[in-house]
């Protein structure tokens, strides 16, 4: 269940980033409200993951995937350049994340 709470949290993570950006600045009081909850609502789940599971699996599990969701709504969504350098890093934090994925006990 906890590797399920850190998807959950991770996803939201990936919303909030996303509604952020929507918001520009916080102009659009009702976006950056939602994305606010979302913050809210990733960190409850991250927090739930970490019953059990490593602090250190967690939290970069949580922003592995937070940070790669964001790079690929960025190039989807806002039209952000999808060059090598940036393609590249994004492979490496999967890489990353599946490495303490693996290297994990929980």
């Amino acid at each position: 269940m906890s590797w399920l709470f850190l998807f959950l949290a991770g996803i939201l993570e990936i919303v909030w980033a996303a509604l952020l950006k929507l918001a520009n600045g916080f102009e659009n009081k009702i976006l950056g409200g939602l994305a606010v909850l979302a913050m809210i609502a990733s960190v409850w789940f991250l927090a739930l993951s970490m019953r059990t599971l490593p602090l250190g699996t967690a939290y970069t599990v949580w922003t592995g995937i937070g940070a790669f969701g964001a790079f690929i709504v960025g190039l989807v969504w806002f039209g952000e350049p999808a060059t090598a350098g940036r393609i590249t890093a994004a492979g490496l934090i999967i890489a990353g994340v599946c490495l303490m994925k693996l290297s994990s006990n929980a």
